[in-house]
């Protein structure tokens, strides 16, 4: 709709010249009615509603239901009580990647089911869409995944308990060169989560002296990888650096990278979550040897982390525990402190977040209180067959201790 001629003396005169903007403002209106009902009734409700947005349908519908069951594996645990509250999760399934559909779902929530924080956001997109929601309405909001660095930065009440790419790729440069790597191509999903793998990577292996090859920005919609493969494999470095979404094409691209002999051919496999543990044994035995640099490996050999994987698969026998469930327990695990602490208080449970540290199955983290992004170990993990088991894993084999988010002033 175009902006209105003045002459015409229209009653919508000096209001807004747009429907969006109309719409905008009753949103804001809705929002700000929300905080006052809440606040009013804040006394007498001991109930704190959480809101989770992911994917429980479609192609990546596997996140969403590790989250829940992570979440109730939490609860399971630790009861329903948080200080004084008992705690409710509402889910929503956004589907996948759909920024207008993720606002769309945080809108309902705040102003129709009045919750007092928000969780969940596999996608980055998904994230950033809710940001002017949730500084408006002072909300709370955990990322248990969305990792571009960037996000954080849009609104304050973002809190993110999963990683960054920075976090994981920059550490994982310098790793390769230490082991005498020299020279790295470069393959992405071009998309924000892909550019910042791409940036850090290249920023940290390039400060130690090594060669970026080639980089290759691949269309999000990829399902056939062999081209980029086949460019990887003529430019012949010593090793592949990649990074895709979570789900089918991780699982996709490692078949492809051994299909097309790159191993064989003395190029080295360097990822992040593209072995991760809900792919992991359909890979084969052609994932032995793969290399990725991550936050978790099932295969953690910690108390906590047997304790939790032991609860979780008593209450989900099919569970399979990756960075999708310790991202949404450890998550749980910061609004049951937050809403302990501050309640429905938004601000003050923000703040009461800042510098919390703890034990996760993991290994110990801590919110910092400049990015809002969990501090935390990142594991060299090495793909191998388990002794016991027989099943494949992601053996840990060095760390580098205590990495924040390496991309926040970038």
């Amino acid at each position: 709709m175009s902006e209105v001629d003045s002459s015409t003396g229209c009653p919508w005169e000096g209001m807004a010249s747009s429907w969006e903007e109309v719409m905008n403002r009753i949103i804001t209106a809705a929002l700000v009615a929300a905080i006052s009902v809440a606040a009013s009734s804040a006394v007498f409700a001991d109930t704190i509603k959480v809101g989770v947005i992911a994917p429980f349908s479609g192609p990546f519908a596997i996140y969403g239901k590790q989250y829940r069951e992570a979440i109730e594996t939490y609860v399971a645990q630790n009861g329903t009580a948080a200080g004084e509250h008992e705690i409710e999760f509402i889910y929503k399934d956004v589907g996948g990647p759909n920024p207008d559909n993720s606002r769309a779902l945080a809108q309902e929530l705040l102003i129709r089911e009045q919750v007092d924080y928000l969780a969940g956001f596999t996608f980055t997109p998904n994230a950033l869409a809710v940001a002017p929601l949730i500084e408006q309405s002072q909300t709370p909001t955990v990322i248990f995944n969305a990792a571009t660095s960037s996000i954080n930065k849009e609104s304050g009440y973002f809190l993110r308990t999963s990683y960054t790419l920075w976090q994981v790729s920059a550490p994982l440069a310098e790793w390769a060169y230490d082991q005498g790597m020299r020279t790295v191509a470069i393959t992405v999903s071009d998309y924000g989560p892909g550019i910042d793998a791409e940036n850090a990577f290249k920023a940290a292996f390039e400060a130690k002296g090594g060669e970026v090859v080639d980089a290759i920005r691949m269309p999000l919609s990829t399902t056939d990888f062999t081209p980029f493969i086949q460019r990887v494999r003529d430019a012949d470095p010593d090793a592949v650096f990649t990074f895709l979404p979570g789900g089918p094409p991780t699982f996709t691209y490692t078949k492809t990278y051994n299909e097309n002999g790159l191993a064989q051919a003395g190029i080295k496999f360097l990822g992040t979550a593209e072995t991760e543990e809900v792919n992991l044994q359909g890979l084969g035995d052609d994932a032995i040897g793969l290399t990725t640099a991550y936050h978790y490996s099932g295969a953690h050999d910690s108390d906590m982390n047997r304790d939790f994987k032991a609860k979780l698969t008593e209450l989900f026998p099919d569970a399979v525990a990756n960075w999708a469930s310790v991202g949404a327990y450890d998550g749980t695990h910061l609004i049951y402190q937050m809403v302990a602490a501050a309640g429905s208080d938004g601000p003050a449970a923000v703040e009461s977040a800042l510098g919390l540290e703890w034990e996760s199955p993991r290994g110990t983290v801590k919110m910092d209180s400049d990015t809002r992004t969990v501090i935390q170990n990142v594991y060299i993990r090495e793909v191998e067959r388990d002794s016991t088991t027989g099943e494949l894993v992601n053996r840990e084999k060095g760390v580098i201790a205590t990495v924040g988010d390496l991309g926040w002033t970038q």
